[in-house]
């Protein structure tokens, strides 16, 4: 077996094709494989693929027949992957050179199912380090444990996939899939879902992916109404959450970073269609409804007057029936 399979979906990035393949070039072993998987891009990253799949060690090059977005090319990868471990990296972010091999040795010293990692974030020239919301560092503990309290930034709240490394029992426990088909936030169900579930996970201060913020084609700069699939992937973490036997623990955490990314969308609304801005506000009241009443009352008096008044303000607007379906 490879001791690590890299998953690195692709779509109209070929302006940062290049940074991402030398990086992984960079990082290249024997028994490390680069699953590339280019979601039926339409400008020239299929040629630049193309080369690499010839030109890269370890290179493995699939296409999708049509796009299906980053969740379900995360998805094709994984099913592709051979490695002992496995880990993701955006096409348009990059890695230090050798990281990858301190990353491996790092899991197989601490024999858990994950490891999170820092990360560099990078806008325009500007570089700033971005740490796991998780104090202790190189210690075994249960994933459970860093999903409280509540009112804090904690390890579910950092759910970037390609900051960490995963061992493949998690792919066969079924712990490692994206839901299909999401097309934003789809790293949010997947984040609970891991600590909810896994049996171990450790942080480490490892440094080495850059990831490129504020890339004009990203989702997160554009408003259409892909940016409204958050509302399926937090419905889906509060469904999954409920059904856990510790709910009434945990639930106000999933309720509260719920309502926190409603409010943050629409304190930005001007960013979105005019089309996508009313579905937003029609869709969050809905999503609202259907939370447990009593608990989002506690969830809201717990929030800031601003976000907590925006979301009260939401939560009694009448919402016609043709626009609640997604």
């Amino acid at each position: 077996m490879l001791k690590l399979s890299v998953i690195v979906p692709f779509y109209n990035v070929q302006q940062y094709v290049p940074d991402a393949l030398r990086s992984l070039r960079a990082n290249a072993r024997e028994d490390f494989e680069f699953i590339l998987v280019d979601d039926c891009s339409t400008d020239g990253t299929p040629d630049i693929l193309a080369r690499a799949e010839r030109e890269l060690p370890g290179a493995v090059l699939v296409r999708h027949e049509q796009n299906g977005g980053l969740a379900t090319a995360r998805n094709t990868g994984i099913d592709r992957a051979r490695g002992e471990y496995l880990t993701f990296l955006d096409g348009d972010d990059w890695l230090a050179p050798g990281y990858y091999a301190q990353l491996v040795a790092r899991i197989e010293e601490l024999g858990c199912d994950f490891v999170r990692t820092d990360h560099v974030q990078c806008t325009a020239r500007a570089r700033s380090v971005h740490r796991v919301p998780y104090g202790r560092r190189n210690t075994v503990l249960n994933p459970r444990e860093a999903i409280l309290p509540a009112h804090r930034t904690t390890s579910v709240d950092y759910a970037y996939a390609w900051a960490g490394i995963y061992h493949r029992r998690l792919v066969d426990r079924g712990l490692l899939h994206f839901t299909d088909g999401l097309r934003t936030a789809e790293d949010r169900p997947w984040i609970w879902k891991l600590h909810r579930e896994a049996e171990s996970f450790a942080v480490t201060g490892l440094l080495g992916v850059f990831y490129r913020r504020g890339v004009s084609s990203s989702l997160t700069q554009i408003g259409d109404a892909r940016q409204l699939d958050f509302i399926r992937a937090f419905d889906q973490v509060i469904q999954e959450t409920a059904e856990d036997p510790d709910a009434k623990n945990l639930l106000p955490k999933a309720m509260r970073t719920y309502c926190a990314i409603i409010s943050h969308h629409l304190g930005s609304i001007e960013r979105f269609e005019p089309t996508v801005a009313r579905k937003l506000k029609s869709m969050s009241t809905a999503a609202l409804r259907r939370m447990p009443q009593d608990a989002l009352d506690e969830v809201l008096d717990s929030m800031d007057a601003e976000r907590a008044t925006r979301l009260r303000r939401l939560r009694r607007r009448p919402v016609p029936a043709t626009e609640v379906a997604a």
